[in-house]
C-alpha cells in the first residue's frame, strides 16, 4: 500500500506536515504553543499583537453557531514590547521540536506597522504574519488596510523596509478583487499570502431582539467559511507565485486536501482546535494520509493545485 509523504517545504523551512495553527485561536502562553506542536501542528502562528496593550471588547465576545464560530475578541494583546519575551520563549521551545514560529502583528496606523514589526523581529520568529484584515475593530481603526490594493501595498512596503524576515500578508475575503490586492502586496515584497481572515457576520437573539455579541458584529470562522476560503485560495494561486497559507473552515483531512488542491502550500487550522482540542492536528494528518493513499498521491506536490486550470 502507498504510504504518502506529508513533509513539505515553505520558504526554505522544512515542515513535517502542511498544518499550521492559525492566529488568534489561543493566547500567548509558550507552554500552550508547545503543546500544539507536540500534538502535530507543523508550524505555530501566535495571536496578533499591536503597538500597545488592548483589553479587547467586553463579553460576550465568542459564540458557537451550527456552522462555525462568531467572535469579536477585539485584538486583545499585551502589546508588542511585552510579547517579545513570550515569543522568545515560544521560539526556543518550538525550535527544539523543529517547528517554526510565525508571529502575527497588527497596527491601527500605517506607520505603526513598521515599528511593531521591528519590535517583534527581536524575538526572531521564522516569519511575520501581517494582519491587515481584522473585521471586528473597523469602528475603532477605520476601514481595514486589506480593503484596497493601495493600502495593502503601503502596509507591506512599510513592513518590508522594517524587517528582513519573511513576511506573509493576511488578506480579507470581503473585498471585490482579492487577486489584485495579492499582486500588489507581492510586488511590495510579501513572501507569502495568508488567505483568509474571518468573514464579518452577525447573530441575533430573537428572544432578546438584539445582537448576541456585545460588539454586535464579529468574524465568522469554521465550516461556513470553507467555501469562501477555497474560492480565495483558488483565485490567488492563479494570480501570484508566492506560497499561500490556506485558512478557513478546515476540520478534516478531506477539507485540508481541498485547500491544497485549490493551490495552497500550507493549511491553517483554527476553529477546529476550539471544537476538538489539540488532537485535531494528528487526526487531520491521519485522514489526509488516508485520502492521499486511496487516491494515489505519493506526496503533497502531487496534490497541490490539481484543481487549477
Amino acid at each position: 500500500m502507498l504510504t504518502p509523504e506529508l513533509n513539505c517545504s515553505f520558504l526554505g523551512m522544512n515542515l513535517t506536515n502542511p498544518l499550521v495553527l492559525a492566529s488568534g485561536i489561543l493566547g500567548t502562553s509558550p507552554s500552550l504553543m508547545e503543546r500544539m506542536a507536540l500534538s502535530g501542528a507543523a508550524a505555530i502562528t501566535s495571536k496578533s499583537c499591536g503597538p500597545e496593550a488592548r483589553a479587547g471588547h467586553p463579553n460576550p465576545v465568542t459564540v458557537a453557531w451550527d456552522c462555525g464560530v462568531l467572535n469579536a475578541i477585539g485584538l486583545t494583546n499585551l502589546g508588542a514590547r511585552a510579547e517579545v519575551p513570550l515569543l522568545r520563549e515560544t521560539k526556543q521551545r518550538l525550535a527544539a521540536l523543529g517547528v517554526p514560529l510565525f508571529a502575527s502583528i497588527f497596527a491601527p496606523r500605517l506607520e505603526d506597522y513598521g515599528e511593531v514589526a521591528r519590535i517583534i523581529a527581536e524575538a526572531e520568529p521564522d516569519l511575520i504574519e501581517v494582519n491587515i484584515s481584522c473585521p471586528n475593530v473597523a469602528s475603532e481603526f477605520g476601514t481595514p488596510f486589506s480593503a484596497s490594493a493601495e493600502s495593502a501595498a503601503a502596509v507591506t512596503r512599510t513592513v518590508r523596509k522594517a524587517v528582513s524576515l519573511p513576511i506573509s500578508i493576511k488578506l480579507a475575503p470581503n473585498v471585490p478583487e482579492i487577486s489584485r490586492i495579492a499582486q500588489a502586496v507581492v510586488a511590495e515584497g510579501a513572501d507569502a499570502i495568508t488567505a483568509i481572515n474571518t468573514m464579518p457576520a452577525m447573530l441575533i437573539d430573537a428572544i432578546a431582539a438584539k445582537p448576541v455579541l456585545s460588539n454586535r458584529t464579529g468574524g465568522l470562522s469554521g465550516p461556513a467559511l470553507k467555501p469562501i476560503a477555497l474560492r480565495c485560495v483558488y483565485e490567488l494561486a492563479q494570480a501570484v507565485s508566492v506560497p499561500i497559507i490556506g485558512t478557513g473552515g478546515v476540520s478534516s483531512g478531506i477539507d485540508a486536501a481541498e485547500v491544497l488542491i485549490a493551490g495552497a502550500t500550507l493549511v491553517g487550522i483554527g476553529s477546529a482546535v476550539i471544537k476538538d482540542g489539540p488532537s485535531v492536528f494528528a487526526r487531520i494528518c491521519t485522514e489526509l494520509t488516508t485520502f492521499m493513499s486511496d487516491n494515489g498521491y505519493a506526496q503533497l506536490a502531487d496534490l497541490r493545485g490539481r484543481a487549477l486550470p
